[in-house]
């Protein structure tokens, strides 16, 4: 018989005899305990799952099952030699069932809820109250697919994807036989920061699995023959687990369609998360500052063949093309947005000519002078494509320089594309294409989602250009990327870029193919953002929520990945159109909204002093410059390790010209932390405007004061005609909490 054994994040199907395939003792045991029958404690049903509590040896269960096919058991609390007295206790609005466990180590708490009309949501949730100082030497997994026969070993699947280090902590599934359907499991991380900080552990990687032994893992402390000694303190109630399940009856068949129901489902999952309360963040000072930095502070530039040019750390490492293009981009769309010229902006796109191997036709990384230490020939895949991504975007807005370097540079890049055949390796030498690193740290693909960025570059080359070519190349690559599943992200901004390639594509070809594939990348970006709000350690100091880790298998989250994907995902909204899956279009946008709240935290004059990593791998870290740290760690490692990154530094400008907008004649800027789709003026002291966000979240809305002048007495009011009352009011701005897809409109009083 075939039986699915896990390994990480992938799957090996192999066939065997169920005698031979190894079974762990909670194994085992569970299904002794089915095969016996628990002793039930209570019953509920939602929609076609009816879900059975009842009481093993040494667990109390959570059994979801669909008649004659199979199910889910859930462990909702663990108590060895098992428990003593388990009561019912009174429910409120929205729970199915509340009970009180009594065991040798303590008290367990359980509340189980059900819900849902379409997509099935169960949600356990659990705390333990200790009778004394309680060591956790170890805590067994909680998810376990059943067959018909309530029997684990007899059930077949496959697990998608699962969490990777620091991200959120899920695991995606399917149950094949018997078919069950799809499975998204969810461990609210952030309600457990309590259990990590009185154990000292942090949930890395903790949600995963050997099939049919998955969910969640609750970290313990390292054994050895002197372990840890940290307890969880008596006669308090900490919370040990919040396990939120997403369930779905009929299983996609493709890539594609797997892609789209786990964003489905996340987005179910994540309506049901606590979610941090975001605050106004003030860009357009930041914007400010970060260009007077940029311009007079000598640890941001270097002078070289008499042009200027950004250093990628303060003081430290090469000029090198992608840094450059990344900041003069952000310049030229501040300057866009502003109506002025920024001349730091002309002043370093006069050095990007040096750049330029004439002889291989191609932007090189490095200057022609840089130093030995460095392979001047080696080139990162996504290195290349990123400046020519930059020019032509600049060229599109009527840059000659940008146009002329561009067209001279994107044939090698065509090229080169054509010799990996869209299968890029980690670095190769641009002289002949020999590689240098084929592989990444785990040795099984290079950089996967090239070949979708470089897919949006083609993109661009056909709308500067109109030739078809270009357009062929764009489906080439992305028609090569299809099958990477949960593999398919290298780095979070080239992911995010896919998918607005992706997107673009369906809008020019009017095939829906690439619109469905658009999800397969919008769900690898979103298995590898941290969906939870870590206090551990130096965390507590800043915020993590809705952060993607910079690489697939990184341990921080880093600003440049960070902001470059919000403008792309700005790109996805306004190509996708109202066909954009309302999960999506909701996590996409609070993605965003997130963004523009955490992303304040990487810069040091935000955080304590004493917080900060005190040695640097690049450079140094200096709090008196507006320039973003590298680093932020959800396991609380302190921030600012690899350094502070000047090519960051172009987060303010693409933030600020986002979210603020101004108004002709007013004593004040709009912002709002969502993408407004529309704005109009409809009066002399009158404008709507409309958002896109999630149905069930909410956007923050505000006017700012511009300059001395006083802000004029303001109401807001919805499409419905009703007030919203302002939630903060101060001498400089006046706030409001709207829904993320409301249509409002703001009146204001002469000044």
């Amino acid at each position: 018989m075939a039986t699915t054994i896990r390994n990480d994040t992938k799957t090996d199907t192999r066939q065997s005899d169920a005698s031979a395939v190894g079974a762990s003792l909670h194994v085992l045991s569970l299904r002794a305990d089915l095969a016996d029958g628990l002793k039930r404690l209570g019953m509920f049903t939602t929609g076609e799952f009816d879900v059975e509590v009842g009481e093993g040896s040494d667990s109390i269960w959570a059994v979801i099952r669909r008649t004659g096919r199979g199910g889910l058991a859930i462990r909702a609390a663990y108590a060895p030699g098992g428990f003593t007295r388990v009561t019912r206790r009174k429910v409120r609005h929205g729970q199915a069932l509340h009970l009180e466990a009594i065991s040798a180590i303590g008290r367990h708490r359980i509340v189980l809820e059900g819900s849902g009309v379409d997509l099935h949501r169960f949600r356990v949730r659990v705390w333990l109250t200790p009778d004394r100082p309680l060591l956790i030497p170890f805590l067994p997994r909680d998810l376990y697919p059943i067959d018909a026969n309530d029997d684990p070993l007899g059930a077949l699947g496959r697990v998608e994807a699962a969490q990777r280090g620091p991200n959120t902590g899920l695991i995606y599934l399917t149950l094949d036989q018997p078919a069950f359907g799809h499975i998204l499991y969810v461990q609210d991380l952030t309600a457990l920061n309590g259990y990590f900080h009185a154990t000292g552990t942090a949930p890395m990687g903790m949600v995963g699995g050997e099939w049919p032994e998955l969910g969640y893992l609750p970290p313990t402390p390292p054994q050895s023959g002197t372990p840890p000694v940290d307890p969880l303190p008596a006669d308090k109630e900490t919370a040990i687990g919040d396990a939120i399940l997403v369930l779905r009856d009929i299983a996609g068949s493709s890539e594609q369609e797997k892609a789209r129901r786990f964003v489905q489902m996340l987005g179910v999952a994540y309506t049901a998360m606590q979610l941090p309360t975001v605050v106004y963040r003030d860009w357009l000072a930041r914007a400010e500052r970060t260009l007077k930095d940029l311009d007079a502070a000598p640890e941001a530039t270097c002078e070289a063949y008499g042009h200027r040019y950004i250093r990628p750390y303060t003081a430290a490492e090469y000029p090198d093309s992608m840094v450059q293009m990344t900041i003069v981009a952000a310049l030229h769309d501040y300057a866009r947005w502003t109506g002025k010229p920024v001349p730091l902006e002309a002043e370093l796109a006069k050095g990007m000519e040096k750049f330029f191997d004439a002889d291989l036709g191609t932007l090189r990384r490095y200057l022609p002078n840089v130093g030995d230490d460095k392979n001047a020939d080696a080139v990162d895949a996504w290195y290349l494509y990123h400046p020519l991504r930059n020019l032509a975007q600049l060229a599109l807005d009527g840059e000659d320089w940008a146009r002329d370097l561009f067209l001279r540079s994107v044939e090698f890049g065509i090229r080169a594309a054509h010799h990996f055949a869209y299968d890029f390796p980690i670095q190769y030498d641009v002289r002949d294409f020999s590689v240098v690193t084929a592989k990444r740290g785990d040795q099984t693909h290079g950089q996967t989602d090239v070949g979708g960025f470089y897919a949006y570059v083609m993109i661009l080359a056909f709308e500067l250009t109109g030739e078809a070519r270009y357009l062929d190349e764009a489906r080439a690559a992305i028609d090569a990327a299809m099958g990477m599943r949960f593999e398919l992200e290298y780095q979070a901004n080239l992911t995010a870029w896919g998918a607005t390639a992706c997107m673009r594509l369906w809008r020019i070809t009017g095939r829906s193919e690439y619109r469905e594939q658009a999800y397969v990348y919008l769900a690898s970006f979103f298995h590898n953002c941290e969906i939870w709000e870590s206090q551990i350690a130096a965390a507590k100091h800043y915020s993590n929520f809705f952060g993607a880790t910079a690489l697939h298998d990184a341990p921080y989250m880093a600003l440049y990945e960070c902001f470059d994907s919000f403008a792309a995902f700005e790109r996805v909204l306004h190509d996708s159109g109202p066909e954009l899956d309302p999960a999506a279009r909701m996590l996409i946008t609070e993605y965003c909204k997130y963004v523009l709240h955490r992303a304040w935290f990487y810069y040091p004059d935000a955080l304590p002093k004493v917080c900060l990593a005190t040695e640097w791998r690049n450079g140094h870290v200096d709090r008196a410059l507006s320039f973003p740290v590298e680093d932020l760690y959800a396991d609380g490692q302190p921030p600012g390790q690899v350094g502070q990154e000047v090519y960051g530094a172009g987060a303010p400008f693409i933030l600020a010209s986002r979210a603020f907008h101004v108004l002709e004649g007013a004593a004040f800027q709009i912002y709002c932390n969502h993408l407004i789709v529309t704005g109009e003026r409809t009066g002399e002291r009158a404008h709507s405007l409309t958002l896109i966000g999630g149905d069930q979240c909410t956007a923050l809305l505000a006017v700012v004061r511009r300059g001395r002048r006083a802000l004029p007495a303001c109401k807001l009011m919805l499409a419905d005609g009703d007030s919203v009352r302002p939630s903060q009011v101060t001498d400089d701005r006046i706030e409001w909490l709207v829904p993320a897809n409301a249509r409002a409109i703001l009146n204001w009083s002469d000044a």
